[in-house]
Formats: structure tokens, C-alpha cells, sequence
């Protein structure tokens, strides 16, 4: 239905294919980005460039597999030179995004960087004052079975690559830590890196 319906992808022409998302369609856990990147569109997946690697790193420290968890992105098809989603782009294509979520009935949704989160929380707020806090979205609605689920603003993978700090990247182990607790899960001890 997206590939053929959605106002945003079926206009787009800076992408050679769209990244719906992948995982495991009963995830208890999904993480949303913002939109592919060039190795995602080259690949048809989401988060398999740098920003990927950082992703499984971060999946990996929570206790999780890729494949235990679901990926996806508020935009489905890439911008022009990578840039960051357009307003109208996420206004066009986000309703999939939630559409996708509602289906998957997570238990808890990690937003990542500042276009997924200020579509799930109906926020004008950065990243930076939204990040560590939990949020409760009511999802479904469209679909007559809404459920709420707790929602987790942090940084995108690539800003970690991009401020590699002893400060972000405790602020970002918080945040995993808090989904871990939501979920009802332990955190794994953490490697000295």
C-alpha cells in the first residue's frame, strides 16, 4: 500500500528504491530514524551504513540482535544529498510510518535524532531538550485497536559519529538503560571502550 499510495515516495525522485524497514514483524522493541541514507538506498535497508554499525553496537550493548528488534525510518525514500526530511516530506510520508508501528505493537519505540521524534511526540522541541525523557503516544487509532505506547527520544547514530563524547555517549547509554527498564529487562554490563 505505502509503495504505491504514499504522496512523498510515489513523487520522489532522489532515491533508486525504498527502505520500508526490516525486523521482526512482533518486536517488543523498534527504533525509528529519520530517513535512508546512500548505502541504505543503495541496499533496500535501513541503517547499513556507519550509522548502522553504531546501531548494532547500541543494539548489541542493550542485550538484543538486529533481528529481535524492528528498524525503520518516518521517510521511506532518500532526500536529495542526504539531507533532513522537509516538513511537507514527513507530513506526506509519516502516517505510513505510523501506520507500520501500529501494526507492530511494540512495547516501546527509541526515536532517533530530531525528525522521528518530532513526529511521534507532536513536538516542535529539539532533540537535545526531548532526549532521556519518556513520552506516551497513542498509536492504532486509525485502525479502531489504539493501544499507548512509551516512546524514548536519544541521538541518531550519526551524531554519535559525529560527537564522539564520554558525555553523549553516557547520555545515550541513559536512554538504553530506561528502554531496558520499560521492557522489564536488566542492563548487560558494559565493556570498557
Amino acid at each position: 500500500m505505502h509503495a504505491g499510495r504514499c504522496p512523498h515516495c510515489t513523487t520522489a525522485t532522489a532515491h533508486t528504491r525504498l527502505v520500508f524497514g526490516e525486523g521482526n514483524p512482533d518486536a517488543e522493541l523498534v527504533f525509528v530514524g529519520e530517513a535512508p541514507g546512500e548505502t541504505e538506498d543503495q541496499l533496500g535497508r535501513p541503517f547499513v551504513g556507519r550509522a548502522g554499525e553504531k546501531l548494532d553496537g547500541m543494539i548489541a550493548a542493550m542485550g538484543f540482535e538486529r533481528a529481535d528488534v524492528y528498524i525503520a525510518n518516518v521517510l521511506k525514500s532518500r532526500p536529495p544529498d542526504n539531507r533532513t526530511p522537509l516538513a511537507h516530506e514527513i507530513d506526506r510520508c509519516g502516517p505510513y510510518l505510523l501506520a507500520q508501528l501500529a501494526i507492530i505493537r511494540p512495547k516501546v519505540i527509541l526515536t532517533l535524532g530530531g525528525p522521528a521524534t518530532k513526529l511521534l511526540l507532536a513536538s516542535e522541541l529539539g532533540i537535545t531538550r526531548l532526549r532521556g525523557a519518556f513520552a506516551t503516544v497513542r498509536l492504532g487509532v486509525a485502525e479502531g485497536a489504539p493501544f499507548e505506547v512509551p516512546v524514548m527520544p536519544t541521538f541518531h547514530p550519526a551524531y554519535l559519529l559525529r560527537n564522539y563524547t564520554v558525555e553523549t555517549r553516557a547520555q545515550v547509554w541513559e536512554d538504553l538503560k530506561k528502554v531496558l527498564a520499560a521492557l522489564g529487562r536488566d542492563a548487560p554490563a558494559r565493556k570498557a571502550n
